[in-house]
């Protein structure tokens, strides 16, 4: 859940967290357009981790982020060595970790399963994180 650290945005976040508990799923909240080394970034952070995980990576508010939307482009591939694409990488690489880990846990650890489900489970096509299984 991105959230700018602003009073406005802190209170807005209530919601989501009701929709997620609601569903049932995870979230993960994510500091961004925040000011370097500005106090409310930190304050945001700690108010934020009292109602879920808070990314341990903060995207800060640089004008690279709207100079490469200009030509339709990322930080990422206007200056890949600057601050802002290592955020924005370092946020990806931490996003995926939790990810994958949420899947083994899920796929690879499942209750209930019989010494049967795994040979069930090895006929059943093979797809995951929302792949279709074509021709079977």
């Amino acid at each position: 859940v991105p959230t700018r650290p602003s009073p406005h945005d802190l209170r807005a976040v209530g919601a989501t967290v009701d929709l997620c508990e609601r569903a049932g799923k995870p979230l993960i909240f994510v500091v961004n357009g925040a000011t370097p080394k500005a106090k409310i970034t930190y304050e945001a952070a700690v108010a934020l981790s009292q109602h879920g995980t808070v990314a341990p990576v903060t995207l800060h508010h640089r004008t690279d982020f709207a100079a490469s939307m200009i030509d339709g482009r990322t930080v990422m591939e206007v200056d890949p060595k600057g601050r802002s694409a290592r955020e924005v990488i370092e946020l990806w690489d931490y996003v995926a970790d939790r990810l994958e880990k949420n899947f083994r846990r899920t796929v690879f650890s499942a209750p209930g399963m019989s010494s049967a489900a795994p040979i069930a489970a090895a006929s059943r096509p093979a797809g995951g994180f929302g792949r279709r299984v074509v021709g079977q």
